[in-house]
């Protein structure tokens, strides 16, 4: 009998793959980075070929480390970037151009295009999206319009767009299977998330043939299986979720109201408001969490685009870390931040702001500043960002969270978490097992062919590693909040 499940996380910088037990525990992992290419200032482009192999190595490498044979695995779960779109050719499989990741904006202007005319509200509505770069369509309306003759073939059903799970799809079934989950569709700024379909009346403002486009199945499902050459067996994949929407999964926020903040290369806080939607007046995103057995799990998102890039940024910008574990190192020769403040805005900022035109801040420099007040400045932008998702849903939700559950590579970090609690004043809640996205996958793959037969016992798997509390006094935190605000401020509308 089969006794594992493994998870494919293509992430934004890395690919990785994670072979998990039964008890929702690691047997062995992969991960291999990647390339980021930037063409221009603000647009991020990564090379499909390159996330292919990188994420088949991962997988071979994952069930080598583990030693699993193939046969012994039940079924392979894929999360994924989410909004980072590709298109292809039907007959070769080979990308017309460099994907175009989620971070890039150079669809910005395209966007302040459509609500000159007056298509935002519709799109909101519709979507429950704002109109912005950060989403797929435009993008997919960027390649279409870059290439003569492009938009046609992709009438005929030639060429072929997807985000990265639809991708990965196409190649390890050999391209058999074109198809995507409701999570991943739902961030496409092209889905109905009321209908459920692909919207009609957004494919013509946007000029995108439907005919290109994945068929949309249950997050829990059959997909399809795997080209046998590929990793020594024919095997089901039966799970797939955007990646933030996975480690909502993962985290087992299946009642209403439960949150979980996700510390990567963004930061992504969800909560779950059960079957109904949610409109934000607050700058959320609405969104679909997942589909199981035809019924639809609703949440409401806060994105943050540079989280732990920035500490990227110190290492391969500044060059002040040589690898991104060291910026703990840099923080601790000093005992606090020294007045510095840091926007990570490279490429806009997202929630609650919604502004393409901001870029990055460091403000509060003086004479005696040093790479330590720096590198704390850099890990506190992903507390203090985290807060403003945090309002923005308790506000939405009209109730005050007690507590937070965290995840991402982030959260190994034991200052940053209590720091996270006391510009919160919430509770802080880290599980035993990190890499919930992953775990996310691996358990709506595995909930599909029985493998766990239910939620319960996603919910059981849950253990608690360390919970953090605040100690920070009131006025300290609002006082320091004030000054992130007043930071942002100073950030936004820089290129304009």
């Amino acid at each position: 009998m089969p006794k594992f499940v493994l998870a494919l996380d293509q992430g934004t910088t890395s690919s990785r793959a994670i072979v998990f037990t039964k008890a929702g525990k690691v047997k062995g992992t992969a991960q291999r980075e990647f390339p980021q290419l930037f063409p221009s200032p603000g647009h991020v482009e990564h090379d499909p070929e390159a996330i292919w192999k990188s994420q088949l190595a991962t997988a071979r490498g994952a069930l080598r480390k583990a030693q699993v044979s193939p046969k012994q695995i039940a079924a392979i779960g894929i999360t994924n970037q989410r909004e980072t779109v590709v298109l292809w050719e039907k007959s070769t499989g080979k990308a017309i151009h460099n994907a175009i990741v989620w971070q890039s904006r150079i669809t910005a202007d395209m966007c302040e295009e459509l609500k000159a005319v007056g298509h935002e509200t519709t799109f909101r509505k519709k979507t429950g999206l704002v109109l912005d770069a950060y989403f797929s369509g435009t993008k997919i309306k960027y390649l279409l319009d870059k290439y003569k003759g492009l938009r046609k073939r992709a009438e005929r059903g030639e060429i072929l767009a997807g985000t990265m799970d639809t991708y990965l799809l196409w190649r390890l079934t050999g391209g058999k299977v074109h198809a995507t989950d409701y999570s991943n569709a739902s961030r496409t700024l092209i889905f109905n998330i009321h209908t459920l379909k692909w919207d009609k009346q957004l494919l013509k403002i946007l000029d995108i043939p439907e005919a290109m486009l994945p068929e949309v199945k249950d997050s829990s499902g059959h997909f399809g299986y795997t080209v046998p050459k590929l990793l020594g067996e024919s095997i089901p994949i039966t799970g797939i979720a955007g990646d933030q929407q996975a480690s909502t999964f993962g985290q087992g926020c299946f009642k209403k109201g439960m949150v979980k903040n996700t510390y990567g290369t963004g930061c992504f806080a969800l909560m779950n408001t059960g079957n109904t939607p949610v409109a934000s007046k607050n700058g959320l995103l609405t969104t679909i969490g997942w589909r199981i057995n035809g019924k639809i799990t609703y949440c409401l998102e806060g994105s943050v685009f540079i989280g732990g890039a920035a500490v990227q940024w110190l290492r391969d910008g500044l060059k002040i870390i040589k690898k991104s574990t060291d910026v703990e190192k840099l923080a601790a020769t000093e005992t606090d931040h020294g007045g510095v403040y840091f926007v990570p805005a490279f490429v806009g900022l997202g929630t609650p702001y919604w502004d393409p035109y901001a870029r990055g801040i460091i403000v509060g420099l003086e004479r005696g500043t040093t790479g330590g007040h720096i590198a704390h400045a850099t890990l506190q932008s992903m507390a203090y960002q985290s807060r403003d998702l945090v309002s923005a849903m308790e506000s939405d939700a009209k109730t005050k969270l007690k507590q937070l559950r965290v995840d991402g590579g982030a959260t190994a970090n034991d200052g940053l978490m209590h720091f996270q609690a006391d510009i919160l004043g919430k509770h802080v809640q880290r599980p035993l097992v990190a890499e919930t996205t992953a775990l996310g996958a691996a358990y709506l793959a595995g909930l599909a062919v029985g493998f766990w037969k239910n939620q319960n016992d996603v919910t059981q798997n849950w253990i608690l590693d360390k919970e953090f509390q605040t100690t920070m006094k009131p006025i300290k935190r609002e006082a320091l909040y004030k000054d992130w605000k007043n930071a942002v401020d100073r950030a936004k509308n820089w290129v304009n």
